[in-house]
């Protein structure tokens, strides 16, 4: 008994240490520093190149810390399993995995209603700890083609016929291996990346790839081959094909996610997202919360 107490109370120090590490918006400001997760190695989002870090979410954290007046410190976050693994691990509980690190901000988190209502088998709130706020980009699903190899793309069902990929465990391998009965799935090539599977079209093993619209659009601009073209298809019985990003702060911070939403709609309102995306070659699309 006595070392199931000394095996709680560390355990209960562990979590008291974690937590204490949740700032406040006067902390933070105080300290002159805004730590922001962002996810490790998700160009065009969040990558380094030659030890430098780059990115859509780096670029825009960098001026939402100057909007604020204090320096970035990045958290580079590797992806968990699930959205609320990461959330935990950076934004409310920290883990010993991480360093124990918790960020003030989370950068690329969906801006999803259901998502954070969403609760568990006992009912409570699965991220109730957190506050999602903030929508600066629309994302969705997008095809690229070699014309080499394809003339068009008209609908999914041309990849009966024509090598598609795909990452592998993603949303597109689920779809296009079980839409329409499975038809596509013999002509559905798993890779472990995106550029990965870009590289395996310019090497003609496959014809297209789908993946995030961003993510091609990265690639596609990367390339710079004028026989490879977006697709306009539509993607029958996929569900939800469009959403919103946005993202996190802890939910006993809800002033920094006031301060960083004004912040953000005057980047937005002024034009600096639109020309941070186009430098990675992305269209943007202004979120609807700022469209009036």
């Amino acid at each position: 008994m006595r070392l199931l107490a000394v095996l709680f109370s560390a355990v209960l120090l562990c979590c008291q240490v974690a937590q204490a590490q949740v700032r406040t918006y006067d902390e933070m400001i105080a300290a002159g520093e805004l730590k922001v997760a962002v996810y490790k190695d998700f160009a065009p989002y969040s990558f380094e190149d030659a030890g430098q870090p780059r990115g859509v979410d780096v670029e825009l954290a960098q001026a939402l810390a100057r909007a604020l007046d204090v320096r970035l410190a990045l958290i580079w976050a590797p992806a968990g399993e699930k959205l609320d693994d990461d959330l935990r691990d950076y934004i409310w509980r920290a883990s010993q995995l991480h360093d124990l690190q918790l960020a003030d901000l989370m950068m690329r988190v969906p801006y999803d209603q259901d998502y954070a209502r969403k609760r568990n088998e006992l009912g409570e709130l699965e991220n109730g700890h957190v506050v999602m706020f903030g929508p600066y980009q629309n994302e969705q699903w997008q095809v690229a083609y070699d014309r080499r190899r394809l003339d068009k793309v008209g609908s999914v069902a041309v990849f009966e016929h024509h090598p598609i990929g795909v990452e592998v465990d993603s949303v597109p391998s689920f779809y296009l291996t079980s839409v329409f009965n499975g038809m596509l799935a013999g002509k559905t090539h798993h890779y472990p990346g995106v550029p990965q599977a870009f590289a395996a079209m310019k090497a003609g093993e496959i014809d297209a790839v789908m993946a995030m619209r961003g993510e091609i659009d990265w690639q596609v601009h990367q390339a710079a081959d004028p026989q490879v073209a977006l697709a306009e298809n539509a993607y029958p019985n996929m569900g939800k094909q469009l959403w919103e990003i946005g993202m996190a702060v802890h939910e006993s911070n809800r002033q920094l996610a006031y301060a960083v939403e004004e912040a953000l709609e005057a980047l937005i309102r002024d034009g600096s997202v639109n020309a941070i995306y186009g430098h990675y070659g992305l269209r943007y699309d202004v979120p609807e919360m700022y469209q009036q």
